[in-house]
């Protein structure tokens, strides 16, 4: 199961280009045979409404893999971080609940730094790659906390503003490409975990 917003929903691009269904693929090959990936996530969603959608999601736990990457929907809008720490926590214990408690099966992401984008050329880059930070050390902080695995995809992101084939047509979101990138780097540490 994967939660989060657009990076999770693949905007900009075909859900089959999404990192969940890239990673279901590279995995469903090589290691075992999965169901396909169920993915709750929208663009625009901030933790709170991801909270609110699992709640009123029809859900089957327990999953084999549960993913969180959320947040940067907090950030851009500017919502208070200490609000984003309460629902971080809320939505990292719901993320465990959801694997039947094992934390061996959760997995979380740190946020993409937008700031490298075409879409951030008019706004200040530098104030947002330092939110950006501020909210991946509470999800680093949180998960290492609770067991719970992190794959630190930003520093890739930030090679969208060298490389304009990892962006979509959108030029805010990540190309099949990116994706791509974070499927295999996921795939590798659970690889490392097992």
């Amino acid at each position: 199961m994967a939660l989060g917003d657009s990076y999770t929903a693949a905007t900009g691009e075909l859900n089959k280009n999404s990192w969940p269904m890239q990673l279901h693929e590279i995995i469903d090959k090589k290691y075992i045979d999965l169901n396909e990936p169920h993915i709750l996530a929208k663009a625009g969603w901030t933790t709170t409404d991801l909270l609110e959608a699992i709640a009123t999601a029809d859900l089957s736990p327990p999953y084999d893999q549960v993913a969180l990457l959320i947040g940067v929907n907090n950030q851009y809008q500017g919502l208070p971080i200490r609000l984003f720490e309460v629902e971080f926590a809320q939505l990292l214990a719901r993320s465990i609940e959801l694997a039947g408690n094992d934390r061996s099966n959760v997995f979380v992401l740190t946020i993409p730094d937008w700031g490298a984008t075409p879409f951030a050329r008019f706004r200040d880059k530098e104030k947002i790659t330092t939110e950006i930070g501020r909210y991946n050390r509470i999800i680093k902080n949180m998960a290492k906390e609770q067991g719970v695995l992190v794959v630190d995809i930003t520093p890739s992101t930030r090679n969208m503003a060298v490389n304009p084939n990892l962006i979509a047509s959108d030029s805010l979101h990540p190309s099949k490409k990116m994706y791509q990138s974070w499927a295999k780097k996921i795939a590798k540490k659970l690889r490392k975990r097992k």
